[in-house]
């Protein structure tokens, strides 16, 4: 019976993942909102998406340290079980399961079905049918097999990183004919604090940067993790910051900046003001792909969080096997998605992002502070990749990511204080599940049980 879980993946195919599940939405529809939050201005809302970028960047070469130092499925979770101990690794992956991912999950599949509505005519039961068979699909394509699912996510993300840098050069190359009326431009509003402006600008950034983290989970499936994982992650980061850019000139020059901070849909209305109707129908078929690239990317990754903390004696004990005829965690895979359709069905998904998404950065933020504790309790271990400009660049990005907690928590006190109550939740969990895994130890994982460096 098969008790790990094979490696197949090298630097490219994490990339892919990397890019494939970050692009979602975030870039067809963001860049609106950094510019009104700009005051109009394009090049401060440029040099937004490059900070906020630049921001992922030092986060990722963080974690490429830590992830090639222990490359184990689960990869955020397990820094941070093997740095500051199991109960606040649990308290990631309880809200990760019950929340962030299937919650994420959830916002895709019906967010997907309202574009598909744009193409075709879908009554609210029809909507909410297109969104469960879109999670069913995904769970479908992991469930068999990685190296499948892989494949299937390099051709989608191929295709929505095609569509989105030829839409942005054509948009720099040619002009809206005469003929065609140009779209209104509504008069922008000077915000009366700028510096909280851009700090609003900057969360709606980073959230169209999420998901480059949710790379670190298959550190376990990748070939040569040594090499492969650091270039993996920091190329696929690097990539998204370059497309980001590319879209935001496109953007502005079909539009202006005016008519573009006004435009709900930014990426469809500069194609459609440049190219017709026609072209804007084409781009929602993009975002369509685009999501459904972003879902099987989640799906690919989040897992394997699940899968670790089963085997580490703290979840169900079913999520910890692996499907012997595809060689997959494909209990895992299917209950992280049966739970997104009960979110999604129910509508209850939006709620409970809307008070804990803030939270991940406390998670985020502890990771990358793993590779301080590794540095001193470890400083013997092979460590095949060093993050450049040690200690300031995972301070910086520890630095940062406590920032936009503390803002959540100011600017937002009753909902930050209501996510981290769902966060709690998760402490009497953890210790009836301890206190199971204590009385029947876990045997047999093999090298997916936590080493000692």
């Amino acid at each position: 019976m098969q008790n790990r879980l094979a490696r197949s993946l090298n630097a490219r195919d994490l990339a892919v993942i990397c890019i494939g599940t970050v692009i979602g939405s975030g870039i067809f529809i963001v860049p609106a909102t950094v510019l009104r939050q700009s005051a109009g201005d394009p090049w401060l809302a440029l040099g937004i998406w490059i900070f906020a970028g630049m921001l992922s960047l030092l986060g990722a070469l963080t974690y490429g340290e830590l992830g090639a130092m222990r490359p184990e499925a689960g990869g955020l979770y397990v820094f941070m079980r093997d740095a500051f101990g199991r109960p606040l690794a649990f308290l990631y992956g309880w809200t990760l399961f019950f929340v962030i991912a299937s919650g994420t999950l959830a916002t895709l599949a019906v967010a997907a079905s309202g574009y598909l509505g744009e193409l075709v005519p879908l009554s609210p039961i029809a909507a909410r049918a297109a969104s469960v068979a879109m999670i069913v699909a995904v769970m479908t394509i992991n469930v068999y097999g990685t190296r499948r699912s892989t494949n299937a996510q390099t051709w989608m993300t191929a295709f929505k990183v095609g569509a989105i840098v030829l839409l942005s050069i054509a948009l720099l190359v040619f002009d809206a004919p005469d003929g065609r009326p140009a779209p209104a431009a509504a008069p922008i509003e000077q915000p009366a604090s700028l510096l909280a402006s851009l700090g609003v600008a900057v969360i709606a950034v980073l959230w169209a940067y999420e998901g480059w983290q949710y790379v670190t989970f298959s550190a376990g499936e990748t070939v040569e993790p040594q090499r492969s994982f650091p270039i993996g992650i920091t190329a696929g980061t690097v990539f998204l910051i370059g497309v980001y850019c590319l879209a935001n000139f496109g953007y502005v020059t079909a539009l202006g900046p005016e008519v573009a901070a006004g435009s709900d849909s930014i990426a469809t209305a500069a194609a459609a003001a440049v190219f017709g109707e026609t072209a804007a129908t084409l781009i929602t078929l993009a975002v369509l792909v685009s999501m459904f690239s972003a879902a099987n990317g989640l799906v690919l990754t989040a897992p394997r969080v699940f899968f670790a903390m089963a085997r580490d004696g703290v979840f169900f004990r079913q999520l910890a096997s692996i499907e012997w005829r595809f060689g997959t965690p494909a209990f895992s895979i299917v209950a992280t998605c049966a739970w997104a359709v009960v979110l999604a069905v129910s509508g209850t998904f939006e709620q409970l992002l809307t008070y804990v998404v803030f939270t991940g950065w406390i998670f985020y933020a502890l990771g990358a502070a793993a590779v301080f504790v590794f540095r001193r309790r470890f400083p013997d271990a092979p460590r095949p990749f060093r993050v450049p400009g040690y200690p300031v660049t995972p301070i910086l990005f520890v630095a940062a990511a406590a920032a936009i907690v503390l803002n959540a928590v100011y600017t937002q006190t009753g909902r930050a204080l209501l996510g981290i109550g769902v966060v709690l939740t998760g402490v009497p969990a953890y210790f009836i599940w301890r206190s199971r895994a204590l009385a029947e130890p876990l045997t047999g994982t093999g090298e997916d049980e936590p080493a000692t460096l």
